[in-house]
């Protein structure tokens, strides 16, 4: 009788011990948007990596949020931002932002990734309506062979709404293409090619990342928007950004 009384009630403070843990443990990875910090250029120590950092782009904000850091090496990811207030509101640091590269090669040619997160997507100041915390935009450049003493640019592609728009003469400021953050109208942010000069950010190569930060942002939920050079998407983006 007194272990039938005794052991509900032990279930019960088990249950009621380990409930915050479990919830503290299903928080944990996912820190505030303005808590990461870019980590310095990291590309590997080969001709892919020198090729990456050669034709990081410049990137010009023309709305909207700056980019910023998605993952630290501990492998937290970015809790993005809840978009109310301005297109801009908490996400004007321009000291947050990290380019994120990955290379590879594609029907004769190689295609690097430069790819930005950005904390919300929110096309209007005030209008919550179709925007959505975080989002990932990219361009992908291509070139003829890193390997080359000199590569040439042959192509770029620009991302948006889940597809590129491509050229076959992308705006250069020496060897960077320019690419801008925008929005037309209401529709959400997306890139496009520019004659405007924007800025660079430090290259996060995705070959020479740590396994935690790899596992971080493939496994991450992003909502709407999808880490486009992680392995599940970076191939076929590829393809589709392929000129």
């Amino acid at each position: 009788m007194l272990v039938a009384t005794i052991l509900p009630f032990l279930g019960l403070l088990r249950a009621a011990s380990c409930t915050p843990v479990d919830r503290l443990l299903d928080r944990r990875g996912t820190v505030g948007h303005d808590s990461l910090n870019p980590l310095p250029q990291q590309v590997m120590s080969n001709a892919n990596g020198q090729a990456i950092a050669r034709f990081n782009p410049l990137l010009h904000i023309a709305s909207g949020c700056r980019p910023y850091t998605a993952v630290d090496e501990a492998g937290d990811i970015s809790g993005g931002l809840k978009p109310t207030g301005k297109s801009d509101g908490n996400c004007k640091d321009t000291s947050k932002g990290q380019t994120y590269a990955r290379i590879a090669q594609r029907n004769g040619k190689y295609g690097i990734m430069y790819a930005w997160y950005f904390p919300k997507d929110q096309p209007t100041d005030d209008i919550s309506t179709g925007a959505h915390r975080h989002d990932w935009e990219n361009v992908v450049v291509w070139i003829n062979d890193p390997a080359d003493p000199n590569p040439t640019i042959l192509a770029g592609a620009a991302s948006g709404h889940g597809e590129y728009k491509t050229t076959d003469f992308p705006p250069r400021e020496g060897d960077s293409v320019k690419a801008e953050y925008f929005t037309d109208l209401l529709t959400n942010h997306e890139l496009q090619f520019t004659g405007t000069v924007g800025s660079t950010y430090p290259v996060l190569d995705w070959d020479a990342m740590s396994a935690t930060m790899q596992q971080a942002l493939s496994n991450a939920d992003f909502g709407s928007a999808e880490v486009p050079f992680k392995d599940s998407s970076f191939f076929s983006n590829l393809d589709k950004a392929f000129v």
